[in-house]
């Protein structure tokens, strides 16, 4: 009979099985720089230590149609609770809603596109956890570091001028206390051009400075080929307290925002979509600062309460907001010299109108009251680049405060 392999001579064929994959993945990526085997071993370690503390233990595991796979995690064991100062606490109970809220049915012209791809089975996490969506070792070598993962590129928030390559078609008031805000915002699936690139839609909660010191809360839909590995359309969140150098993330992707419903997954993809000249389907979202215990929560679709930013995560935002803004955003990556051709919203200009352009609609903020307010005559809307992505606000009976916008990028007149 033959002796069975010892130990470490199986930790040895792990290893060079592991690096025997990496040099054909640099080969066939055409790597140009020199394969160094020492380094590729630290990255990898590197990857498993990271995964170990993302994904923690399921009680149960759902396969999602998409490919992704959910981890029904018990709700005190979530990442969030890895933050030194929130640990070995437990999700708080409910908050009350703002006074004014009320779950408008969608008007008769759209649909609710709350449903989410995983959950399209039936299938549900227990009792007492949270499903999140599994992070793989390819999620994380697509990031462009390790340290990186999970985090956004600088200059997220529309300023003055356009930085790093982030452009924006968005609506915003400034100039107030803002306790929180709301919208209604129909799903696309934009094409994006490069894998570094995505296109997004969100509503910002935004307090400080644009310096280093900026607070943000943002909660919407993206398409993030680097992030999720695919051209769906997800619902995601982000925050950050250091105009996102090295605090914050999307999702659940670092410890800080604790989630409390059992039926959403965030990161998880949308479903249905809008379609050009076809069925129109958006998702609602509020974001509120609970007057009682300061901490900032989030409401998706029809009620679902998906759960906390805790108010010591922030500085500025311990508070209230200053500014809110809504709309769409694109990363331009300009690699060939010419403007990228990732689409904003629908890919149509704000001109098209319903049914071909995106929109955000029922406009709404939060005042130090604890109530929803329609927007005061301060709005504003603005596009980076209106020949590639523009915006047209507007108000009627039906939808409030609303705004069209969006944008095929290169074309005759973007270059």
């Amino acid at each position: 009979m033959a002796a069975s392999a010892s130990p470490s001579a199986a930790l040895v064929l792990l290893v060079a099985l592991f690096l025997a994959t990496v040099v054909a993945l640099a080969s066939a990526a055409n790597e140009t720089r020199s394969f160094r085997p020492g380094d590729e071993l630290r990255r990898y370690r590197r990857v498993q230590a990271l995964l170990r503390r993302l994904n923690k233990p399921a009680l149960r595991t759902i396969q999602s149609p998409d490919g992704d796979i959910i981890d029904c995690v018990a709700a005190h064991l979530q990442p969030a609770f890895d933050h030194p100062r929130l640990r070995g606490q437990k999700p708080l109970d409910p908050p009350v809603r703002p006074k004014g809220h009320h779950l408008r049915p969608s008007p008769n012209d759209t649909a609710d596109a709350g449903v989410q791809l995983w959950a399209a089975s039936g299938e549900s996490c227990p009792e007492g956890s949270v499903p999140i969506r599994r992070i793989t070792e390819a999620d994380v070598l697509r990031a462009s570091s390790v340290r990186r993962f999970g985090r956004a590129p600088a200059a997220r928030v529309r300023r003055d001028s356009v930085a790093g390559g982030h452009e924006h078609a968005v609506g915003y008031v400034a100039g107030d206390e803002y306790y929180g805000a709301k919208a209604s915002i129909n799903v696309w699936a934009p094409k994006v051009s490069t894998a570094s690139e995505f296109s997004l839609s969100q509503i910002w909660v935004i307090a400080g400075s644009f310096g280093n010191d900026l607070n943000t809360i943002e909660a919407g839909w993206q398409v993030s080929p680097q992030l999720y590995g695919d051209n769906s359309p997800r619902f995601f969140t982000y925050w950050t307290t250091d105009a996102y150098q090295t605090t914050g993330c999307y999702n659940l992707l670092c410890s800080g925002f604790i989630q409390t419903n059992s039926r959403i997954a965030m990161g998880a993809a949308i479903s249905p979509t809008s379609a050009y000249n076809a069925g129109q389907f958006d998702i609602s979202l509020l974001v509120w600062k609970d007057p009682n215990h300061g901490n900032w929560w989030l409401e998706f679709g029809s009620g679902e309460l998906v759960g906390y930013w805790p108010s010591l995560l922030f500085s500025h935002l311990a508070s209230h907001a200053s500014m809110v803004q809504f709309g769409g955003e694109v990363v331009n990556t300009r690699a060939s010299g010419s403007h990228t051709a990732t689409q904003m919203g629908s890919g149509h200009f704000a001109g098209e109108g319903f049914g071909r352009a995106s929109y955000f609609r029922n406009l709404e903020v939060v005042d130090w009251d604890n109530s929803l307010v329609p927007l005061a005559a301060g709005f504003h809307v603005t596009a980076d680049h209106p020949n590639c992505y523009d915006i047209q606000g507007g108000v009627n009976a039906v939808w409030g405060n609303y705004f069209y916008y969006g944008g095929p990028g290169r074309n005759v007149k973007c270059t």
